[in-house]
């Protein structure tokens, strides 16, 4: 089945809201990108995406494609008073540059300490490529 898709500019395209999705799904790409990502099945699964609880925005980055759940370059935006937290949009490589830590801390606990909190995290994990680790 095909699915409706429409240019909004050159590289911005929207699958409008359908009855069971909570947002319209956005992709970012070209329309080329756009043929070759239809024949591949990751829209679909950013349909998907666009139906999750108190989702705000159901995004596709260039690099779209079939994953586990989320496809690979989709991005979710969710209310954090009525929204879901999911790890799974991650699938299996959540240790891929991306990160989930539950804690007890509430954000007033927190917003004191951030600029030391960012500092240290950038300090002892590794970003981007070439960086090591300091110690």
């Amino acid at each position: 089945m095909k699915i409706e898709i429409n240019a909004l500019t050159d590289y911005l395209f929207e699958i409008p809201q359908t009855e069971s999705m909570n947002v319209p799904a956005q992709v970012y790409a070209t329309q080329s990108m756009i043929d070759a990502i239809h024949q591949e099945g990751s829209l679909r699964q950013l349909m998907h995406m666009a139906q999750l609880p108190g989702v705000k925005a159901a995004l596709a980055m260039p690099d779209i494609h079939s994953g586990y759940g989320f496809p690979i370059g989709g991005v979710a935006a969710f209310d954090w008073q009525t929204g879901i937290i999911s790890p799974g949009g991650v699938g299996y490589d959540i240790n891929c540059g991306v990160r989930l830590i539950r804690s007890l801390l509430e954000k007033q606990d927190i917003m004191p300490h951030m600029d030391m909190l960012l500092n240290t995290f950038f300090q002892q994990i590794p970003v981007g490529a070439g960086s090591k680790k300091k110690n």
